[in-house]
């Protein structure tokens, strides 16, 4: 269990079912055979949980990612609209493969579960402190690294 709102097993779960789901849509066969495996034992898993609680799949409340967030995701490889369009819709198909039963198990463990492509950028819980100013991203560290005086002081 986490310490924190934002993070939680199911936050996992998800993220491990929508990145190996997004591979067998859009990745290279190099990668679709352990993407394959992934996928089916991440849903596996999903569904006993729901079986062992008694869980009913209902349709997931919201859509948690649209033909535009798809698109913007592809947009760093060349697919056409049409077909991000094609793709899109099978990512759909594996979606409702997983996604009812997630959102079972959000609701029953009063989880969020968290959108397929975030919707706005936050710093991580490691960076920030009710008492001190965000601490920098790894991303943004100085050349010399962090100096004892900025950080560890």
């Amino acid at each position: 269990r986490s310490q924190h709102d934002n993070q939680s097993w199911l936050s996992a779960l998800s993220t491990i079912l929508d990145t190996s789901a997004m591979l067998l849509v859009t990745g290279d066969d190099d990668c679709r055979r352990r993407a394959e495996l992934t996928f089916a034992m991440a849903r596996h898993a999903s569904v006993d949980l729901c079986l062992i609680f008694g869980l009913r799949p209902p349709e997931p409340a919201r859509e948690r990612v649209t033909l535009t967030e798809f698109q913007s995701v592809l947009a760093a490889g060349s697919t056409t609209s049409e077909a991000a369009s094609d793709k899109f819709l099978q990512l759909a198909a594996l979606r409702e493969l997983y996604e009812p039963f997630l959102a079972a198990l959000g609701k029953h463990f009063c989880l969020f579960l968290p959108r397929f492509v975030p919707e706005d950028a936050k710093p991580d819980n490691w960076q920030t402190s009710a008492w001190t100013k965000r601490a920098p991203g790894i991303t943004e560290l100085p050349a010399g690294g962090l100096r004892a005086d900025k950080h560890f002081g």
